[in-house]
């Protein structure tokens, strides 16, 4: 099982780390969480720099795939060449859109008549690309999710496993990294999200 979360150069570091994090509390032996990028390294919106542990290729083969946000987006859906390289397929993948990952998502076309969650900033983009943009934190449809805010990146996360290795081991995640005295509450939150859509 390998899932592939893309973060491009300007990424926002909660929507890719916060989600491979929550995913990588998974410990089975074929289990792998990976940060998929267009190049060796990425840096991010605040200056914090990754190294790739995959590369856009390996994620059109991975099982999942989550598509964080930045504050590039905008470029990255401009630039021919980069969109042709994320090649996806929702018939055989778990593919999740996080905030302006969402206008990635529809920009590849995945979001054809189907609701989508997304933070405000990227909002009227995705509306100026056809997509009715939901008030809410997570929405899926089949095999596509999206996820608005940056703190939504864990129902992403959730889904996924929830989807992959149960509903045990996604409870067991999200309560290992849930604040304390607070943790039934965030885990029942978080499934009350999720749950309508599996």
């Amino acid at each position: 099982m390998h899932i592939a979360i893309l973060t491009f150069h300007g990424f926002n570091e909660l929507d890719s780390l916060v989600a491979l994090g929550v995913l990588n509390r998974i410990k089975r032996p074929d289990w792998r969480v990976s940060l998929s990028c267009p190049e060796g390294s990425v840096t991010s919106m605040n200056g914090v720099t990754v190294l790739a542990q995959s590369t856009l290729a390996d994620a059109s083969s991975a099982d999942a795939v989550i598509i964080g946000s930045g504050v590039r987006t905008r470029q990255i859906v401009d630039d021919p060449a980069l969109m042709a390289a994320i090649k996806l397929d929702p018939a055989r993948q778990l593919i999740g859109a996080q905030c302006s990952g969402t206008l990635v998502l529809a920009k590849l076309g995945f979001l054809a008549n189907v609701p989508a969650c997304t933070d405000l900033t990227t909002k009227p983009w995705v509306l100026e690309a056809g997509v009715e943009v939901l008030n809410q934190p997570f929405y899926a449809q089949g095999n596509v999710a999206t996820a608005g805010g940056c703190l939504a990146s864990q129902y992403l996360a959730a889904w996924i496993i929830l989807r992959t290795a149960g509903e045990d081991a996604a409870r067991s995640a999200l309560h290992y990294v849930a604040p304390v005295g607070e943790k039934e509450e965030y885990v029942s939150r978080a499934m009350k999200n999720i749950a309508p859509y599996l």
